[in-house]
């Protein structure tokens, strides 16, 4: 029986009242609530000698790690070159994961900042002629400096892919914001073209982080025209710790460094394992690290990257002990984060169990842990490209989430789950955001007046 691909509902905000993403996500966390690239076999169509209607192995063939590397980074960057507009370098929230003609409108402000960094990774790799990236670049650039709409330096969390207007009620996000403002800090570094480099300046220049503090040591979660700044903070370990390295190396209206210390660090116990964490999904765990390299170091606080480390295993062990409830969980197909389900988007998490699981697989949960947890990591990835194979290997790559045992598979990618992917996979096997990024005087400046150190108890296992 052919497995129906039922549509998701979209993650964008819709038009009335409501929690930000983010806003949910600490509601729940406190208890309460086209062009393709020619002449590349890279990006050939995908298998197709596996049945259509049965999720089956591919038992008898292989697949390297170098292989399956390449093929997450280079069908990653497809996607941030084919789903974003040529016109304006705004990259679509979301597309269809067989690369459909896709006519949605909303762009995520963090995606595209993925897709700088997936330009720069292009560009290192030769998917598409130097001089067609760095037009690219450029006009990404100057697109979001001139024409993109933001409050005091701050984005809208998603804008309109072609005039860069809000869309819908879309929030002023500073999480978002740090994000766009990574790639756009990677291409500066990597491409080292004069108009890059004035473009890049001016954007990060004028982002007013002391504005978005709002009176307190911590930022607020978002802020909107109709509800002004949300009464949530930024206040406790999670993603934000780029945001806030950003906010204390900027250029101007950069903020005390003892912002890095205002936001609280609870810890967690699992199966053995003790590290920093709330009870949020794993890409808590993941965003910071794909461009800031925290590998070797720590703070008076932690070593962060051992800390990713050891919440991507007790994440592991957490989905394993789920395995009599979903029998598609086993010790080579696990990962569960934030992701589009049946029955829409869900802030899934664990441990302990955050949002009502239902068996789905989300592979960008292990794909974004990749460097943290390279053999276990890898191991999966294999196993789920070998085992469900064209079911839910796309175009762009793996799709967004798929329950094997409801057989639901999405329809769609997610720019932002495919981008913590492909930089992931990248970083693993080149360094290379990681080399790039941290040649940033700002990145520099900012660890080491936050207080890094050498930490000789960090494992380097890229």
């Amino acid at each position: 029986m052919p497995i129906r691909l039922l549509p998701a509902l979209g993650r964008v905000p819709d038009d009335g009242p409501g929690l930000t993403r983010r806003e949910l996500l600490s509601f729940l966390a406190k208890g309460a609530l086209l062009s393709p690239l020619l002449g590349s076999s890279l990006f050939a169509v995908a298998r197709k000698d596996q049945s259509e209607d049965t999720f089956s192995a591919l038992s008898n063939w292989q697949l390297s790690d170098a292989a399956l590397l390449e093929e997450i980074v280079s069908r990653g960057f497809l996607y941030f070159w084919n789903e974003a507009s040529p016109r304006t370098g705004l990259v679509r929230d979301r597309a269809l994961a067989d690369g459909g003609l896709d006519t949605r409108h909303a762009s995520s402000i963090a995606a595209t900042g993925f897709g700088l960094t997936a330009l720069s990774i292009g560009h290192q790799h030769r998917y598409v002629p130097s001089r067609d990236i760095h037009a690219r670049v450029v006009e990404t650039l100057n697109f979001l400096l001139n024409h993109t709409e933001q409050v005091n330096g701050f984005y809208y969390h998603f804008v309109d892919l072609e005039t860069g207007r809000r869309y819908r009620r879309s929030e002023v996000s500073p999480i978002d914001t740090a994000i766009l403002l990574c790639g756009v800090l990677t291409a500066r570094q990597y491409f080292q073209h004069p108009e890059i480099e004035r473009l890049a300046n001016a954007i990060y220049r004028r982002v007013n982080w002391r504005w978005m503090l709002n009176g307190a040591r911590t930022f607020a979660m978002c802020w909107t025209p109709e509800r002004q700044f949300s009464s949530y903070r930024w206040d406790s370990y999670s993603e934000l710790m780029m945001m806030y390295l950003l906010a204390v190396g900027a250029p101007l209206y950069n903020v005390d460094p003892d912002s890095w210390d205002a936001f609280a660090r609870p810890t967690k116990d699992f199966a053995g394992c003790s590290y920093i964490s709330g009870d949020d999904p794993l890409f808590v765990h993941q965003y910071s690290h794909a461009w800031f390299d925290f590998r070797g170091r720590r703070d008076s606080h932690a070593d962060y990257f051992a800390n990713s480390t050891t919440a991507t295993r007790a994440h592991k062990l957490f989905c394993v002990s789920l395995s009599q409830r979903f029998p598609g969980y086993d010790d080579h197909a696990w990962g569960i984060t934030a992701s589009d389900s049946a029955v829409g988007y869900k802030v899934w998490g664990g441990p302990p169990e955050l949002d009502q699981l239902d068996g789905t697989i989300v592979p960008c949960a292990a794909a974004g842990s990749i460097p943290f947890l390279p053999n276990d990591t890898m191991n999966c990835l294999r196993n789920l490209y070998l085992r469900y194979g064209v079911q839910t290997w796309k175009r762009y790559g793996f799709v967004n989430a798929f329950n094997p045992m409801t057989r639901w598979i999405d329809p769609d990618v997610i720019g932002i789950s495919t981008g913590i992917s492909m930089v992931m996979a990248e970083n693993y096997r080149s360094r290379l955001v990681w080399q790039t990024f941290m040649k940033n005087p700002e990145a520099q400046r900012a660890m080491e007046l936050v207080g890094f150190q050498p930490s000789a108890a960090s494992t380097l296992t890229a």
